[in-house]
């Protein structure tokens, strides 16, 4: 069978980015070719710094590209500017809209044998919600100010998310089977529903009741489904993360979970994210252009290798993925090279070299 070929934009960005999405080609190139696979690059622009040069944080040339040349598509990070500036908007943002990419994906993972495991997925609906930004300030009748602000949810996005998640929770089983068994502290698809239709019952009523016939289709039937109303759910996710495998929630709530989930592996440099749509995926780790360490060489490219594994999820590659994730666990299991982010002493490009090496 001849070697499937992914077309594979890079966006390095600002600050560190340029540093980290080099791992993830060198990763791709890495993999082991019995897995049928070959990759090709291609290099594009966007971010502050490109804003400066010419105008535009994401040229149309860079959009144009992904769309016509490219199958998925590795982010870094941008640099965002300490002062207004007029016409400087977040490029992947715009990218998102652009190319209708209406999930945000967020995994977050410890090594197996961490005194508390954690190895779940935050998926946030990426389009709607309080933010569609429709926000009014007016005066009451005794002119004081009143502000509102339209939380919209709709079926069509809300069946959308939950069928992603619920997609996600099989593929993740199918990563876990296709891996080492012992490697996972979940032995079955979950999808927790995340909501607060106890007083939101029109807005999140309709999320939770949509989520609910999303995931009782055919195809789910493995995927066990539970609810979470959104403060129990922060308290549990602290107290009891290892209890979670998927979590799906309106714009909202994602952003908030997903942030504060952060937090449960210690460093932004080991979290990675997807932004996914129906025909396109974008991998970004979770940090940013981080411009206090930029051209050090300690940036931890962790975050970075496991969202190229992640776009590979994406694109039906869970076998090239389950490779991936278990050099890096092997990697972080060791302990031997950890960047200063996590307490070692370690430079980006010995990490790179050593994950590419447990390949």
């Amino acid at each position: 069978m001849a070697a499937r070929t992914l077309r594979i934009g890079l966006i390095p960005g600002d600050g560190i980015g340029r540093e980290v999405i080099p791992a993830g080609r060198r990763i791709l190139e890495a993999l082991p070719t019995s897995l049928g696979l070959k990759f090709s690059f291609s290099q594009h622009s966007a971010g502050f710094e490109t804003f400066q040069k010419t105008g535009a944080a994401l040229p149309t040339a860079t959009v144009e590209a992904l769309q016509s040349d490219c199958d998925g598509a590795l982010f870094g990070a941008v640099s965002s500017p300490t002062v207004k500036t007029e016409g400087y908007s977040s490029p992947i943002v715009a990218l998102r809209k652009k190319l209708k990419l209406y999930a945000n994906v967020r995994p977050v993972k410890t090594t197996a044998s961490a005194a508390r495991p954690v190895d779940l997925v935050i998926v946030r609906e990426n389009t709607e919600d309080l933010y569609v930004k429709e926000e009014k300030t007016y005066s009451a009748p005794d002119g004081s100010k009143i502000a509102e602000a339209i939380k919209r949810i709709s079926e069509t996005a809300s069946w959308d998310i939950s069928a992603m998640a619920g997609d996600i929770a099989l593929r993740r089983q199918r990563v876990r089977d296709a891996g080492t068994a012992e490697n996972s502290i979940h032995t079955r698809p979950l999808v927790t529903v995340t909501h607060k239709s106890n007083v939101l019952s029109q807005t999140d009523g309709l999320f939770r009741e949509t989520a609910r016939r999303a995931l009782a289709q055919d195809v789910y039937q493995m995927v066990e489904v539970e609810e979470q109303i959104v403060d129990s759910m922060v308290y549990k996710l602290f107290r009891q993360p290892g209890d979670y495998d998927v979590i799906v929630a309106p714009n909202l709530y994602g952003d908030i979970l997903s942030d504060g989930a952060a937090a449960l592996v210690g460093s932004l440099g080991l979290v990675p994210s997807a932004n996914v749509g129906k025909d396109f995926v974008i991998g970004e780790p979770c940090h940013g252009s981080a411009p206090d360490i930029e051209g050090k060489g300690i940036a931890n490219p962790i975050a970075t290798i496991r969202s190229t594994a992640l776009m590979l999820e994406f694109q039906g590659e869970e076998k090239a993925a389950a490779k991936i994730y278990e050099a890096v666990d092997a990697n972080l299991e060791e302990g031997r090279l950890l960047s200063p982010d996590m307490g070692g002493k370690a430079t980006t490009e010995e990490i790179i070299v050593d994950i590419c090496k447990r390949l």
